[in-house]
């Protein structure tokens, strides 16, 4: 019933940007934490970025801050990361992710409970 669906991934020069987009369905979108996470192949899944339910509060890794913002629009169900100064290090599937009532303690994985599918982000240089 709950669907999370990932888009706006693709393939951009070091320096470019993009936006990706996260729809969700079948649940109360307000009322949920959302969280954006990226793997790459062999390696663990990495947080990236999240923001609370009620959007008050977003949470980045160090590795992103200052070049990636998360943010969310209620009306469309929808939460976005807008990812600027890309670099090759950034190459990865991006996950979207919900956990209802949440504001903190955004940065591990395993707290969320429903995912989307990813998309791929190539950075290259």
């Amino acid at each position: 019933q709950v669907q999370l669906v990932e888009s706006g991934g693709g393939l951009v020069q070091t320096g470019g940007s993009l936006r990706l987009s996260c729809a969700a369905s079948g649940l109360t979108f307000s009322s949920y934490a959302m969280g954006w996470f990226r793997q790459v192949p062999g390696k663990e899944r990495e947080f990236v970025a999240a923001i609370s339910w009620n959007g008050g509060t977003s949470y980045y890794a160090d590795a992103v801050k200052g070049r990636f913002t998360i943010s969310r629009d209620n009306a469309k169900n929808t939460v976005y990361l807008q990812m600027n100064s890309l670099k090759p290090e950034d190459t990865a599937v991006y996950f979207c992710a919900a956990v209802p009532n949440r504001v903190g303690a955004l940065l591990s994985s395993h707290i969320y409970d429903y995912w989307g599918q990813g998309t791929q982000v190539t950075v290259s240089s």
